[in-house]
């Protein structure tokens, strides 16, 4: 079996004695692909971050980069890691290729590689037209990539991106998506955030850090589909009353969107959406469309940590 790229064994961490911030979180992630840390503010995942990335030294645990612990030999781990936090460490009255070569002095990047390396880096993240361009005339999304470009620079084994997204424009957020997806076919990527909808397009596992444990690691499909769908919509020619659907088994609420488009909930498995349908086609109803709902992924997250339990 292949040697996972990080390694997470019982790592805890206080920052006073009034509590834990985070508490015995164990994960392994693989070479290649993308990793969505997922956690609401406050959750966790933040530590969690600067503790991988050698910031901070964890209370308990360790953690491991390829093999090397972080607390051990820190200047080894840390050269396997790209790191992007969430407002860019950028130097706004410097060039793209003046920061970047810096970065690279940075990260120990030989001096015969230096312009090698950050032509591969402009290039991969589509700065090299603005290569003399002052970083603080840059627009928020092209910033964000020179951001990228030094987390790649010296073509680590890890990139670890804390909210990317945030604050850009529709465009912008489907560009750094886009060289996310690509960054992450050679190495792998771990990409934290708060909002549901970034994990759902551009990540196939997550872990889930919630009140500073992690509730949730497996697959994007896992976590999608993790509370079952408990509503469908009907759409229906002859719509009958509310009470007749209320009077169906399993049947708890009903909310007619259009007089003819009606979204039923229920509770159960999937024997009560087949109850309507079979009710239906007795009835006369004339269904035109019927399909279950999946769960959003806000409520899976908040069935997961515990603030949707009634």
């Amino acid at each position: 079996m292949e040697e996972p790229i990080v390694k997470i064994s019982h790592l805890s961490h206080r920052y006073t004695s009034a509590g834990w911030a985070i508490r015995d979180i164990n994960m392994e992630i693989g070479k290649t692909g993308i990793v969505g840390l997922l956690g609401s503010n406050g959750a966790g995942k933040s530590t969690t971050m600067n503790i991988l990335c050698g910031v901070i030294n964890q209370t308990e645990g360790t953690v491991q980069i390829g093999g090397v612990d972080i607390r051990e030999n820190p200047e080894e781990a840390k050269k396997q890691i790209g790191f992007l936090p969430q407002t860019p460490p950028l130097y706004m009255d410097l060039t793209v290729d003046e920061y970047l070569k810096f970065t690279a002095h940075m990260r120990s990047v030989e001096a015969s590689r230096i312009k090698t390396a950050v032509d591969n880096a402009k290039q991969r993240c589509g700065i090299a037209h603005f290569s003399k361009r002052l970083i603080k005339n840059l627009s928020g999304g092209y910033r964000q990539r020179v951001g990228i470009a030094q987390a790649i620079i010296h073509e680590p084994k890890l990139v670890v991106l804390d909210e990317p997204t945030n604050g850009l424009d529709p465009n912008q957020i489907l560009e750094v998506r886009s060289l996310i997806k690509d960054i992450a076919k050679e190495r792998s990527v771990i990409f934290s955030t708060h909002i549901l909808s970034e994990v759902q397009v551009l990540c196939k596992d997550i872990k889930m850090i919630d009140g500073g444990k992690i509730v949730f690691a497996d697959t994007m499909e896992a976590f999608d589909n993790y509370v079952a769908p408990h509503s469908m919509i009907l759409v229906v020619a002859n719509p009958p009353a509310s009470d007749e659907l209320l009077s169906l088994s399993g049947v708890a609420k009903v909310d007619f969107l259009t007089p003819q488009r009606i979204r039923i909930f229920f509770e159960g498995g999937q024997e009560v959406p087949q109850r309507i349908i079979e009710a239906a086609v007795l009835n006369k109803w004339m269904v035109t469309e019927a399909f279950t709902e999946k769960s959003s992924l806000d409520e899976v997250f908040a069935e997961l940590s515990g603030k949707g339990k009634k």
